[in-house]
Parts: structure tokens; C-alpha cells; sequence
């Protein structure tokens, strides 16, 4: 069970880093602001999430001592700030009439 965890986990990193990559050449090549302001906000959310599945990763896979544990609190605030800086951005981006 544990193992199918782990495997779930490590396929969600790989699924939304592909994702962040695809957002963020597709939010660099476009002109339109707006557009550009909505796939970096959605890359930001891919990123955020990424970060908290590599933290629970990393607490869940290896033992815990106390420097993993703050580390991964650590990569967990990060994703979460990424996680709704991107989902704020989206909103705002979203109102704009373009």
C-alpha cells in the first residue's frame, strides 16, 4: 500500500512538472498580457503543487529526523504560497476584460 503511495505520489510530480514546463512556454510566447498573466498564474499552481507532493514525498519515503521534517514544512509553505499566489493571480487575470 505504502509502495502504491509512493508511486501515486512520484507520478503527480512528474504529471504537474511537465505541466509547469508546458505553461511556462506557452505563457513566454504568447504577446497577449492577459493570456501571459493566466499561464503564469496557472504555472505558479502547477509549481505549488509539485512543491507539496515533493515535501510529502520526502517526509513519507525516509525516516524522519528533525532537519527532513522542518525542510519539508519548509518546501510545504513555499508550494502553498505558489498554490495561491497562482490561484489570486488567475482570478485577477480571469476579471480582466480582454
Amino acid at each position: 500500500m505504502v509502495n502504491a503511495l509512493h508511486w501515486a505520489i512520484v507520478i503527480i510530480i512528474c504529471f504537474t512538472s511537465l505541466l509547469s514546463v508546458y505553461f511556462s512556454f506557452q505563457s513566454r510566447r504568447t504577446s497577449d498580457n492577459r493570456r501571459r498573466g493566466i499561464l503564469g498564474a496557472r504555472m505558479n499552481m502547477s509549481m505549488g503543487v509539485m512543491l507539496i507532493f515533493i515535501a510529502l514525498f520526502m517526509m513519507l519515503a525516509y525516516t524522519g529526523s528533525t532537519v527532513k521534517v522542518i525542510i519539508g514544512a519548509l518546501i510545504i509553505v513555499i508550494g502553498l504560497f505558489n498554490l495561491f499566489a497562482g490561484l489570486r493571480n488567475h482570478s485577477i487575470y480571469r476579471s480582466m476584460r480582454g
